[in-house]
């Protein structure tokens, strides 16, 4: 079983060993103790830990909220904060850097240096927890999107709303539109012919959207005879929350 590396950055010398100790004893391998924003983003560069314990208070030119968006965006590995201060404005900028954070007496994201250990053990789960349920939604839907990208037909995934959110490269190809040029445009700009039964986003049913044959509208305003269908888009939480439509030219 892999074991887990936890970055500890933490300028004052007591409290990081009170933690690595406490991590230790959990199980957990803490690789180094660093006191400076400049050496935590080098040692997760360089070294790459599951986990980095920051302290927002930090000596020299980067402080932890800057030091952890910087690993975070760079790396994308969770960190948690400590700190032995809570105004709004420190807990609204941490915040707005770390989108899995739950402030102070919530579950994790955010610890006060009072904390026992249980529950920085509880925060380190949870927060682990969370970043592999994201990093396997997005690996999955990466495979998904290269899949779709490869298929001969087109593929167009729309919200409820029918606002266009996907397009393959045999949809561009149809269309004469790049995926980037239609993101956010109703599905009517191209297929002018196909509606949503309903117009409410929350109450929005799946329907049979090709009626026999439908025509698509391309970038030079040509119209293309085109056959397919439609299957509800699935989220993880078993709700419908959006279309996929697949189709090819008639001709």
């Amino acid at each position: 079983m892999k074991i887990t590396n936890i970055l500890v950055v933490e300028d004052e010398r007591i409290t990081a060993k009170d933690i690595k100790n406490s991590l230790e004893k959990a199980g957990y391998n803490v690789p180094a103790m660093v006191a400076t924003g400049e050496d935590a983003i080098q040692f997760t560069d360089e070294n790459r830990p599951d986990l980095v314990i920051m302290d927002i208070k930090l000596e020299g030119n980067i402080d932890g909220i800057d030091a952890a968006e910087t690993i975070r965006s760079k790396f994308s590995i969770p960190v948690i904060y400590l700190t032995s201060y809570s105004d709004k404005n420190t807990i609204e900028r941490a915040r707005s850097t770390h989108p899995s954070a739950f402030i102070l007496k919530e579950p994790f994201g955010f610890l006060h240096k009072l904390f026992e250990e249980g529950e920085l053990l509880s925060a380190i789960d949870i927060i682990l927890y969370r970043n592999n349920e994201e990093n396997t939604l997005k690996n999955h839907e990466k495979l998904i999107s290269s899949v779709l990208k490869t298929i001969s037909d087109g593929v167009v995934i729309t919200d409820l709303n029918g606002r266009i959110k996907f397009l393959n490269i045999a949809a561009e190809n149809l269309t004469g539109h790049l995926e980037q040029d239609l993101i956010g445009k109703n599905l009517m700009e191209i297929m002018p012919g196909i509606n949503l039964k309903k117009e409410t986003p929350d109450k929005s049913d799946l329907v049979d959207l090709f009626d026999g044959k439908c025509l698509l509208k391309s970038k030079n305003n040509e119209y293309i005879s085109i056959d397919g269908t439609t299957t509800p888009l699935i989220d993880e939480k078993d709700n419908n929350s959006g279309i996929i439509i697949i189709f090819r030219d008639t001709i």
